[in-house]
């Protein structure tokens, strides 16, 4: 029965049939060449599935993400990330990066991030002379810090696929997602530095000051979620409803960049895109109920184990397999097919869950990135008006980076657990 489902995935997959319809279609065609239930149970798991009240967490978080979007959050952003890095070398590339940092910790989705800074900054760079290739990898790659720092709907989906406490996961992130923004910051400079891509002038601290007041209320979104959290005064996804109330308040308003006439399409998008992640979610939880009952985990536990049960050779085989994955599969339905099979395992090793959570969702958001389908990497391409191939090769002296990147939070679990133990 599993080896038909997975056969049938492939096939559907390879045919380029979307996501949820391939893991649906794929479990219905094995359940019905094993006969032995009515179809009825597979409506029921599909439902069972979506039984969970963490999940009304991703909506809210959704609809948050696209208020601020549209409230001009996305450009006041851009401007204090300019007070500060401006005037560095490759100051607007570097700009770019802090700027995705900023608004990871309001969006919860990589592919907005992408798109609500690139539209703004790849024009920019451009026309400062920044190579066109340059400028759109440099807004691809910050984008997947959108599922890294919190709030991240990766995290969430992880959370309660693996069992795993979201607010763990939450203050998790942040180390790992301030040292990836270091990084491709480090990235940025070195290739202006070759280049001689300048920084702005004449940035000074009043600048700084006004672009910081401009900003604050944008800033203070990712320390109210959290804050609320690990205070007791609300739950993950009670935090996520706190996102939308302050988001719509302070888009209608405060900065009144949002008019009532906006709200219907700014909701009907919201609403599209969480049910494509809701159809997906059912879908994944009928073909993990398969696996369940047919004990793959089971099996590629006994398989990973009979390998090696060494957890530094289990971490190498996973990022190479998360990887390969991330460039095929989209990063919510991988997280709900994997999380539950591969967390089991690595508990079973002595590796921690909230740190294994974190190797996971970095190692997907760099399949955000990879063709063939990273979904960045489109959004870039459309802004900066160029073709996916000529993308590539810029993107390799950050792909360099990432891979260190995942290594190094793969072998150093502090990096994951130690806030996170820290706030206990």
């Amino acid at each position: 029965m599993a080896a038909v489902m997975m056969i049938s995935l492939l096939v559907l997959l390879l045919l380029s049939v979307p996501v949820a319809l391939s893991i649906g279609l794929a479990s219905t065609v094995a359940f019905m060449n094993d006969g032995s239930m009515p179809l009825i149970v597979l409506i029921q798991r599909m439902f069972a599935a979506l039984d969970s009240f963490p999940l009304m967490a991703i909506p809210f978080f959704i609809l948050a993400g696209s208020l601020m979007e549209s409230g001009g959050i996305s450009r006041r952003l851009v401007n204090f990330a300019n007070s500060l890095a401006g005037g560095m070398t490759g100051g607007l590339a570097v700009v770019t990066v802090v700027t995705a940092m900023f608004f990871s910790a309001i969006s919860g989705s990589s592919a907005a991030t992408t798109a609500a800074i690139g539209s703004i900054l790849i024009p920019a760079m451009v026309k400062k002379g920044y190579d066109i290739r340059f400028a759109g990898a440099t807004q691809a790659v910050s984008g997947e810090l959108g599922v890294i720092i919190p709030p991240s709907i990766p995290m969430i989906l992880f959370g309660i696929s693996a069992g795993v406490s979201i607010g763990d996961l939450f203050i998790a992130g942040f180390l790992p997602g301030i040292m990836i923004g270091g990084s491709l910051i480090l990235v940025c400079w070195y290739i202006s530095k070759r280049r001689g891509y300048k920084g702005e002038t004449g940035i000074t601290w009043s600048h700084r000051w006004q672009a910081f007041k401009e900003a604050l209320l944008a800033l203070l979104m990712p320390v109210i979620i959290l804050g609320g959290i690990y205070g007791g005064f609300f739950t993950p996804t009670e935090a996520a409803v706190i996102a939308v109330l302050y988001a719509l308040i302070v888009g209608v308003f405060v900065y009144r960049e949002v008019k009532w006439k906006q709200l219907v399409e700014i909701f009907s998008k919201s609403a599209i895109t969480t049910s494509i992640i809701m159809i997906i979610i059912s879908a994944a939880g009928m073909f993990g109920w398969i696996l369940t009952r047919e004990q793959v985990p089971q099996k590629i536990a006994a398989a990973f184990t009979a390998f090696s049960d060494n957890p530094i050779i289990f971490l190498a085989l996973i990022n190479l397999l998360l990887i390969f994955v991330g460039m095929f599969f989209e990063t919510s339905a991988s997280i709900i097919i994997l999380a539950p099979l591969l967390t089991p395992i690595a508990v079973q090793l002595g590796i921690d869950p909230v740190h294994f959570g974190m190797i996971m969702i970095v190692n997907l958001a760099m399949g955000m990135v990879t063709p063939p389908v990273g979904v960045n990497l489109f959004v870039a391409c459309q802004i900066a008006g160029i073709k996916l191939e000529e993308l590539t090769k810029a993107l390799i002296p950050f792909f360099i980076m990432l891979i260190v990147d995942i290594l190094i939070i793969t072998y150093v679990p502090a990096i994951s657990t130690w806030l996170p133990s820290l706030l206990k």
